[in-house]
């Protein structure tokens, strides 16, 4: 079950966190890097979202702004906490970074970690932190209204999804009044998300796309199954969902030197040591051989698009391995050699 048949897409994310971590916040050079991306042959290149935990630029305006200076290149948030944003004003939004970039835009939608710091997030914005993975898959189905598109997620909870009046209109009144986005019923929605049994139904029912960042190429398989199966019955096509990958690496021949230098990434991007990070999120390192042959565990196990964080700060690393990448895991994990 992959969608665009078994071609295996290569995408990666842009440094826009690693740059503010450094206190860099000048948009050139994101630009810049997408430019490179696709230069060198990358299928996409995608951006994260965060208002207060890591903070960073808003992916909607970097995407805008990134679809001026590309051509061709799908371009993703990994992921966009959507929950964060009134539902209206997102469907605008994403339907207008949409039409800039000519109908290249794949949405990932993440509920948001269970963490104090994204918790302060919610509060900031007024939106309840409970309830978070419902007001998300409610946001998507009035997106999809405002896009002409038929929703999947079936009635509105007895409650407010989004906890206090002001919520969207249940009927959807007025969201025909929004600028279409430039693909008929809406750019494509993934679920960035593990491989919990919630998270694999909402995906099977609902998503365009999967987006996990699971440590192990068996989880992945399983759950993979289980999606396949849960979404045909559903009735939904074969090629309904599309398999992604969110996976860190940092390619060095020196797998010691990698390991603490990922190491001291994770540190200062989460403020945890990479040993905790491996518990939960796919980390890859050492030679080229090495991250392709792991990469490639997981396309064995059914991924189809496969989204790289360089796991690195230094903007001079960032490039070199955006160019090694390219030059050693695109075509290895394309041509499964």
């Amino acid at each position: 079950m992959t969608a665009g048949g078994d071609r295996v897409r290569m995408g990666v994310l842009l440094p826009s966190r690693e740059s503010a971590a450094v206190g860099e916040w000048a948009m050139a050079p994101l630009l810049d890097f997408a430019r490179e991306a696709e230069r060198l042959g990358f299928d996409s290149v995608w951006t994260g979202d965060s208002l207060l935990a890591r903070p960073r630029l808003d992916p909607l305006v970097v995407l805008a702004s990134a679809a001026a200076v590309t051509s061709g290149i799908t371009l993703g948030t990994a992921a966009l906490t959507a929950a964060l944003r009134p539902p209206a004003i997102g469907a605008h939004q994403v339907a207008s970074v949409d039409r800039a970039a000519d109908g290249r835009l794949v949405v990932g939608l993440g509920a948001g970690f269970p963490v104090p710091e994204t918790e302060a997030e919610f509060a900031a914005v007024g939106v309840p932190f409970a309830g978070r993975a419902a007001r998300l898959d409610e946001t998507a189905a009035v997106w999809r209204r405002a896009w002409g598109r038929p929703a999947a997620t079936g009635p509105w909870p007895d409650e407010d999804p989004w906890g206090a009046p002001g919520g969207p209109d249940r009927e959807g009144a007025g969201l025909d009044r929004l600028p279409p986005p430039a693909a008929p019923g809406g750019p494509p929605l993934w679920l960035a998300g593990s491989d919990t049994a919630r998270v694999v139904r909402r995906v099977a029912r609902l998503y365009d796309g999967w987006l996990p960042f699971l440590p192990d190429a068996g989880l992945y398989a399983r759950a993979w199954g289980r999606i396949r199966r849960l979404a045909a019955e559903h009735g939904r096509a074969p090629d309904a969902i599309v398999p992604g990958l969110y996976a860190t690496v940092l390619i060095d021949p020196d797998r010691e030197r990698a390991r603490k230098q990922l190491d001291a990434y994770t540190h200062a991007y989460y403020g945890q040591p990479l040993e905790r990070m491996t518990a939960f999120q796919a980390y890859g390192y050492g030679t080229a051989s090495e991250c392709a042959r792991w990469l490639g565990g997981y396309v064995r196990a059914g991924a189809r698009h496969v989204v790289l964080r360089i796991g690195s700060l230094d903007p001079e690393t960032q490039r070199a391995q955006l160019a090694e990448a390219a030059r050693r895991l695109v075509p290895a994990l394309r041509t499964g050699t």
